[in-house]
C-alpha cells in the first residue's frame, strides 16, 4: 500500500511538473518577439525651445539636456524611457519603417502637466532627431526640437568638471548699488547706479573629487557657498541624476560626461559619497557668498 501511495504522488508530482513547464514554454512562446535591438539605449543631447508664449515671462529654459532611452521594440509596440529636467517619465509607442527611415512615436503618460508626445526618427541607427509636442496647449512651451546621439551611461568616480571657463551663477543675480568718483579730483561728482552681480565658484570644484576622496573639514571650510553647492552636486551628477532646478542644471547641462537617467540615485552612492554629502550640507548651511559682475 505504501509502495502504491508513493507510486500515485510520484506521477502526480511528475504529471504537475510536466504542465507546469508546458505553461511557462507557452507563456514565452507568446511573448512579442522583439526586433531591431541594435537601437536599444540612450540618446542624449539638447531639447531647444521651438514654440514658446513669448505673452508671459520666460521660465522654461530655452535648452535643457535630455535623454531618450530606448528599451523595448516589438512589431506592435516601443517602450522607453524619457529624462529632462527633474522628471524621468515612461514611454509608449510604435515605430514604422519605411525604406531607410525608422519613424517612432511616444507619448509619456498624460497624467503630469509637462507630458507630451514624442515623434522622431533614427539615422544610422545613432542619430534621434525630431520633435516633442506638449499634451497641455496653454503650457509656457508648447513645443521643443532636439537632435541626440547614442552615448552609453557608465558611473565614474573619476570624472571630472572641466578646466576652461568659470562656473558663474546666472540664474540667482543680485542688484547691488555701485558708487563712481568722477577721475578728475577737482570734480566734486559721484554717479550711483545698480549693478547686476553673480556669485561665481572657485577652481575647488575643479580639483576636489568628493566620489573619490574621503573630505575633511580642513580641505572645505574656507570654501564659499557655490562652491560647496556644486562639489556635492557633482557626486550626484557622476551618477546620472536629473536635477530638477535650473540652478544646477546650468553647471552640468553642458558637461558632455554627464547623462541624465534618473530622478533618483540614493540606492547607487557610495559610502564615501554619502559621508561627503554630509558634511557638505552642514557647512552650506553656514557658508557665504562674494558678489561680482560678469559678463554673459
Amino acid at each position: 500500500m505504501k509502495h502504491l501511495f508513493c507510486l500515485l504522488l510520484s506521477l502526480l508530482l511528475f504529471s504537475c511538473n510536466s504542465k507546469e513547464k508546458k505553461t511557462i514554454k507557452a507563456s514565452a512562446e507568446s511573448q512579442p518577439k522583439e526586433i531591431r535591438t541594435d537601437l536599444y539605449g540612450s540618446y542624449v543631447g539638447d531639447f531647444t525651445v521651438l514654440e514658446r508664449d513669448t505673452s508671459r515671462p520666460a521660465k522654461e529654459n530655452e535648452i535643457n539636456k535630455i535623454n531618450i532611452v530606448i528599451k523595448k521594440i516589438t512589431e506592435s509596440k516601443v517602450t522607453g524611457q524619457s529624462v529632462v529636467a527633474g522628471n524621468s517619465r515612461p514611454l509608449t509607442g510604435t515605430m514604422n519603417v519605411e525604406g531607410t527611415i525608422i519613424h517612432f512615436i511616444l507619448k509619456e503618460p498624460g497624467d503630469d502637466k509637462n507630458d507630451g508626445v514624442f515623434d522622431f526618427e533614427i539615422k544610422n541607427d545613432t542619430l534621434l532627431t525630431g520633435t516633442w509636442t506638449a499634451n497641455n496647449s496653454k503650457k509656457e512651451v508648447t513645443k521643443r526640437t532636439f537632435e541626440l546621439t547614442k552615448k552609453e551611461f557608465k558611473y565614474d568616480p573619476n570624472v571630472m568638471l572641466p578646466e576652461e571657463g568659470m562656473y558663474i551663477d546666472y540664474e540667482n543675480p543680485k542688484e547691488e548699488q555701485v558708487t563712481e568718483s568722477a577721475e578728475d579730483p577737482e570734480v566734486q561728482e559721484t554717479e550711483i547706479y545698480m549693478e547686476t552681480v553673480y556669485r561665481a565658484a572657485s577652481e575647488s570644484i575643479v580639483t576636489l573629487n568628493s566620489s573619490t576622496k574621503k573630505l575633511k573639514e580642513s580641505d572645505i571650510k574656507n570654501l564659499k557657498k557655490i562652491d560647496l553647492e556644486i562639489l556635492r552636486n557633482t557626486i550626484f551628477a557622476r551618477h546620472g541624476l536629473t536635477f530638477k532646478t535650473k540652478t544646477v542644471r546650468q553647471f552640468f547641462d553642458n558637461i558632455q560626461w554627464y547623462i541624465p537617467v534618473s530622478d533618483n540615485v540614493t540606492s547607487e552612492l557610495t559610502t564615501v559619497e554619502k559621508e561627503n554629502i554630509v558634511l557638505l550640507k552642514r557647512f552650506e548651511k553656514y557658508a557665504e557668498d562674494n558678489y561680482d559682475s560678469f559678463g554673459r
